[in-house]
């Protein structure tokens, strides 16, 4: 069985590439390279010692898919090809319309044309909104607070009516919430571009030194300690979830939301206590005043996976906190030289 994954060399691209190869799929990558690096595809061969096609396209560009389908026999499609950034989304979000919406379109156009109808789609916690009900099942209700989340809830309904039109099309709508850590390997793992939003890489920059001092937004939430809670999940636990949804987008048809998350919630002083006791590495922080938009408790049901995919995360905070120093203490500026 040969899987196409778009936008395969970045972070949980990449991750999912080796689950996928582990368990002797075929698989051939799709990227324009703008938000990673050919370097990681050759990181992916070297944990494997697999080959696999890789194609330097933009997935918007319908001649260069069409090739793509063209010389391959293709039975499936994880798609992760989109940009990703929230804030960024809210500053160009015409762009973030134009390339999420677009690649989709294209795609399940070239997938049409060639008869391909198991797919698999890389949606996000975001399109729950700003719901207060813990936790977050697949039954609550959708709504965004951003251009990037509105982008994954608009593809989610268009796989939706593509499914309703063709009672042979299967789609997994994978909501993940908060990927983190890296490859045992230290070879694969999270590079962002520029200035890091997320947490993780922020703790990862300030125990490099690159960052004085880790700023924590609100000490003053209704939570055990007063910070932030989130579903941090970890990114292998992340990549064999796309593995067990490609075996149920090919078992079943229609179209399905499945959360992937931990069903555990993790404050922002555990994450660097926890960080700090794992690795003896010091984690200085200052505290500012709460973001705008920032909800105090965020994490994840995730029953329905373990239910219909036989998924549920096996790695703790632990685990995924050691492996994001191993990574960045293996490539301290990234896949950069």
């Amino acid at each position: 069985m040969t899987i196409l994954l778009t936008g395969g060399a970045g972070y949980i691209g990449t991750h999912t590439c080796v689950a996928l190869l582990e368990l002797g799929y075929d698989i051939i990558v799709a990227d324009n390279y703008i938000n990673s690096t050919p370097l990681a595809i050759d990181r992916v061969k070297e944990i494997t010692g697999k080959n696999f096609k890789s194609y330097d396209v933009d997935v918007c560009d319908i001649p260069g898919m069409e090739r793509v389908f063209e010389e391959n026999k293709i039975d499936a499609v994880i798609h992760f090809a989109g940009l990703k950034a929230v804030g960024e989304s809210c500053a160009i979000p015409l762009r973030y319309y134009r390339n999420n919406l677009d690649s989709t379109l294209t795609l399940l156009e070239c997938m049409q044309k060639y008869g391909v109808r198991n797919f698999v789609f890389s949606s996000s916690a975001t399109v729950y909104g700003t719901s207060q009900n813990m936790p977050l099942d697949e039954k609550e209700p959708t709504g965004c607070t951003n251009p990037y989340g509105w982008t994954k809830y608009m593809i989610e309904q268009i796989l939706r009516d593509t499914a309703a039109a063709d009672p042979e099309f299967s789609a997994v709508l994978l909501r993940y919430f908060n990927p983190i850590g890296a490859h045992e390997s230290g070879l694969i793992g999270e590079d962002p571009n520029g200035i890091p939003n997320n947490l993780m890489p922020r703790i990862l920059n300030t125990a490099a030194g690159k960052m004085k001092a880790l700023t924590v937004f609100g000490n003053d939430y209704p939570t055990p300690d007063g910070t932030g809670v989130r579903d941090y999940i970890h990114v292998c636990d992340l990549a064999e979830g796309h593995a067990a949804a490609i075996k149920y987008a090919v078992e079943h048809k229609g179209a399905e939301a499945i959360n992937l998350g931990t069903g555990n919630g993790y404050s922002v002083f555990e994450m660097i206590h926890t960080f700090e006791e794992v690795n003896h590495t010091p984690v200085p922080y200052t505290l500012e005043p709460r973001r705008p938009g920032d909800i105090a408790t965020c994490y994840a049901s995730p029953e329905k996976a373990e239910k219909c995919l036989g998924w549920k995360a096996k790695r703790g905070l632990a685990e995924m906190c050691r492996d994001a120093w191993n990574w960045q203490q293996k490539n301290p500026n990234g896949y950069k030289a």
